[in-house]
């Protein structure tokens, strides 16, 4: 099952490569789509609901191959979910609230926070929209019942970018110090690992084997 980003939708570039690059092996990677309740009311536990509720019976059991914010998700998720019994992390949204203070400055972070509304481009419907400063509190409060760092068991495959400047590689090598289920990679590319996709599908292709089909 695969979680866009934000701003991003099922159709991501990430979203549709590992799809088709996993069908003829067997391997059917499902895409949500997370921009509820809208892009614009965009809230981070209506994103983890929808995830949840997708997982299917008691029974069944999922990997989870998420990115950026889908990434967050994922790792929130299999905290909390034993029908999670994998993960495929592509450069995670980590304290995604202090990412996006810090990106803005205190200005437009201030601006956001009074006017109750941001530009931003939405990546997926290809136009400029606008995000409410519900989705901050929602992530705050999500942060504060469940705490900073996701307690993921699961094996983990956990890729990120030294060049990126939109989630910080610090978090992901904190957030992977001393949990021996995670394997951290890290590549030569920024946020979006354009140009590392052909290595993450080789890296994914790799990790999934045991979880069936002929990867």
């Amino acid at each position: 099952m695969y979680l866009h980003g934000f701003a991003s939708g099922p159709d991501s570039t990430k979203g549709l490569a590992l799809s088709r690059h996993f069908e003829p092996l067997g391997l059917h990677i499902e895409r949500l789509n997370l921009r509820v309740p809208s892009f614009e009311e965009l809230k981070l536990s209506a994103i983890t609901d929808t995830v949840r509720a997708a997982l299917g019976g008691e029974q069944d059991r999922v990997v989870l191959l998420g990115s950026s914010l889908g990434g967050l998700t994922a790792a929130r998720v299999a905290a909390e979910d034993a029908r999670v019994c994998g993960l495929v992390l592509m450069a995670p949204a980590f304290h995604i609230v202090t990412q996006l203070r810090k990106r803005m400055g205190e200005a437009f972070w201030e601006h956001w926070r009074t006017s109750g509304w941001i530009p931003t481009e939405d990546f997926a419907e290809k136009r400029t929209s606008r995000v409410h400063w519900g989705f901050v509190e929602d992530a705050l409060a999500l942060d504060e019942r469940l705490g900073n760092w996701p307690d993921v068991r699961v094996p983990t495959l956990l890729i990120h970018g030294r060049a990126d400047d939109t989630c910080d590689i610090a978090n992901s090598r904190q957030w992977a110090q001393g949990r021996r289920n995670v394997k951290l990679v890290e590549v030569d590319d920024g946020h979006e690992l354009t140009a590392s996709l052909p290595f993450i599908l080789e890296q994914t292709t790799a990790f999934l084997r045991p979880w069936g089909g002929s990867a």
